[in-house]
């Protein structure tokens, strides 16, 4: 995306915007800054928005549609780190490289800014500091939590999902799934018939209703919550 993100640096209109985004208060400051400073570009379906291993130069927040981070294996299979739904803030690296590629999941509109900008920013303004530590802590921290799924049984690690998901959705006892199925197996280390063969097993035994392929309903919590213990 690099002809793209060039855009920003060259877009006059962004001075302004940052000298008004100097000083944030609220506990938002981060996403503040980067809305004020970044500039927004669209993405179309299945479109990479940076690769592994490219210089991490840009933090990223979805405004609309929704994105996926991945990892192609040495046998050729894809493992899918996180996804990001919109008002999530991504591409926050520890090192000055991407460790996953990124990719819009359907046609979607992303901002982005410009990392030493707001490293800058954050420099001299503790507001700003203090939210950027904690994005990247919640980042590890999202990390471990999918590391430690990955060793669970294909059960517990749909349950987990389906729960995760909920937790970040507005209606939270009925989940709009953006991503496919096999984004689901790959996200989750399994096969897509496992997958299937799992919510099916979870829809029989009420603890799940699947309306259609994307929408799912969570009928008993309790349950998926016992085998996401």
């Amino acid at each position: 995306m690099h002809h793209q993100t060039a855009m920003i640096e060259r877009s006059p209109s962004r001075q302004p915007a940052f000298r008004a985004a100097a000083s944030p208060s609220s506990a938002h400051a981060v996403s503040e800054s980067i809305e004020l400073m970044g500039a927004v570009m669209p993405f179309g379906r299945n479109a990479e928005i940076y690769g592994e291993n490219e210089p991490a130069e840009y933090f990223y927040k979805v405004i609309a549609g929704n994105v996926r981070t991945y990892k192609v294996l040495n046998d050729g299979r894809r493992q899918i780190g996180a996804f990001y739904l919109p008002g999530d803030i991504f591409g926050l690296e520890i090192d000055d490289l991407h460790t996953f590629s990124a990719e819009a999941i359907a046609d979607s509109k992303i901002l982005v800014m410009k990392r030493s900008t707001l490293i800058a920013l954050a420099a001299r303004d503790n507001a700003v500091a203090r939210q950027l530590w904690t994005l990247t802590a919640s980042e590890l921290q999202r990390a471990q939590s999918h590391m430690m799924l990955l060793i669970k049984t294909a059960q517990e690690r749909v349950a987990g999902f389906l729960l995760e998901m909920a937790k970040r959705s507005a209606a939270s006892n009925e989940i709009e799934l953006p991503m496919s199925r096999q984004d689901i197996a790959d996200y989750l280390g399994l096969t897509i018939e496992t997958v299937s063969r799992t919510l099916t097993q979870l829809e029989n035994a009420a603890a799940i209703a699947v309306p259609t392929s994307r929408r799912i309903v969570l009928r008993n919590r309790a349950a998926l919550s016992r085998l996401n213990a």
